[in-house]
């Protein structure tokens, strides 16, 4: 049998069973360490520029008409066009934090006889909000947050990295359209 070549770690011009595991675990060992800094580097790198924590356009104002409540689901946030103006109202409940959907077809009757059209009705403890975020029924200890609302350029845009607490409904909360 010749002998083997101590510097190139090959014998007859192939590679030594030696050299070949020492290549494929130090490999295996380098693919391992990339595909952990690249799994971190992906947990760290922003995702969604544009949606929730930074700002939203949510359409054109011709898009909401007075009345009308719409859901924008990258921002979690309703856009309600009262009298009043436009709020951008965050889904979240002020009991505990829930989904609080809009219920078009839903009614509430308050104390005195008035009846609500439509209402936000948390479903995890019952809180009954108006179309302004009011609380109005339920354990719910203050009206939904709203979100900064500004049109520019004709477009509503939303910043939902400001989220502001209220204690009541104000019309002074609306932008004017």
């Amino acid at each position: 049998m010749e002998a083997m070549n101590q510097t190139e770690g090959k014998c007859n011009g192939t590679v030594s069973r030696r050299s070949f595991l020492r290549t494929a675990v130090v490999g295996s060992i380098a693919a391992w360490l990339a595909s952990m800094g690249g799994t971190v580097a992906y947990f760290f790198w922003p995702q969604k520029v544009g949606a929730f924590g930074g700002k939203v356009v949510a359409g054109r104002v011709e898009d909401f008409p007075v009345g009308s409540m719409t859901t924008v689901r990258d921002g979690k946030f309703y856009i309600s066009h009262v009298p009043e103006g436009l709020l951008a109202i965050y889904w979240r409940c002020t009991h505990l934090g829930c989904t609080t959907p809009w219920l078009a077809d839903d009614e509430f009757h308050l104390p005195g006889g008035e009846k609500l059209h439509g209402i936000f009705h948390c479903p995890c403890h019952g809180a009954i909000y108006t179309p302004t975020g009011q609380v109005v029924a339920g354990p719910a200890p203050r009206p939904l947050d709203l979100m900064e609302l500004t049109v520019e350029g004709g477009k509503v845009v939303v910043n939902t990295g400001k989220i502001t607490q209220r204690e009541r409904w104000d019309p002074s909360q609306a932008v004017k359209v």
